[in-house]
């Protein structure tokens, strides 16, 4: 019996002619994360490799996960250039229904961004500096996230150390009196 190796370990530089996208996968990247995925890959370079099952007749192969990486790279002029048109991919061999749960795992694992930490992180980076602009080019924010992000984190700044809690039971609205005024 031979010992498993993961396809992380085979990653494969194939031309981009040579990969197809499938047909199933219902992941959606909305154009200001492509932007961001493009600078990203611009930034970093390829990180993660896309996985594909090889189609041998076809000589093609069908991408499992990675459409958007494999679409920035057919896209992105400045990237297909310095990449020489290759896509690095890592290859596993399955049928076709265990390909689509295998894209659905990728998609669903890969989570999402909680507020707190968002916040957290564009508070650090306020800390140390960073500008509006720097923050939002390299996390990839238009002007309206990151002022929210922001207010929320002042927020809990405002309420950190302190006691808080919300009423058991509504307090109805009294209009301020004139004695109101003068205090």
């Amino acid at each position: 019996m031979t010992e498993y190796m993961s396809p992380v370990y085979n990653v494969r530089a194939v031309p981009v002619e040579k990969v197809q996208a499938n047909d199933y996968n219902p992941n959606v990247v909305a154009p200001p994360e492509m932007k961001l995925l493009e600078l990203s890959i611009w930034e970093d370079g390829f990180t993660m490799p896309c996985v594909c099952y090889y189609n041998e007749q076809e000589d093609k192969y069908i991408l499992v996960d990675g459409f958007h990486r494999y679409q920035v790279l057919k896209t992105s002029k400045r990237v297909n250039e310095r990449e020489h048109g290759m896509l690095p991919v890592v290859v596993i061999e399955k049928d076709l229904s265990n390909r689509m749960a295998s894209t659905i795992r990728h998609n669903r694992a890969r989570g999402t961004h909680t507020i707190e930490l968002m916040c957290n992180i564009v508070a650090e980076l306020d800390k140390a500096g960073m500008s509006d602009e720097w923050i939002m080019k390299h996390i990839g924010m238009d002007r309206d996230e990151l002022l929210r992000l922001k207010q929320i984190s002042g927020l809990a700044e405002l309420f950190a150390d302190k006691a808080f809690s919300v009423p058991d039971k509504e307090v109805e609205f009294q209009p301020p009196t004139p004695q109101d005024a003068s205090l």
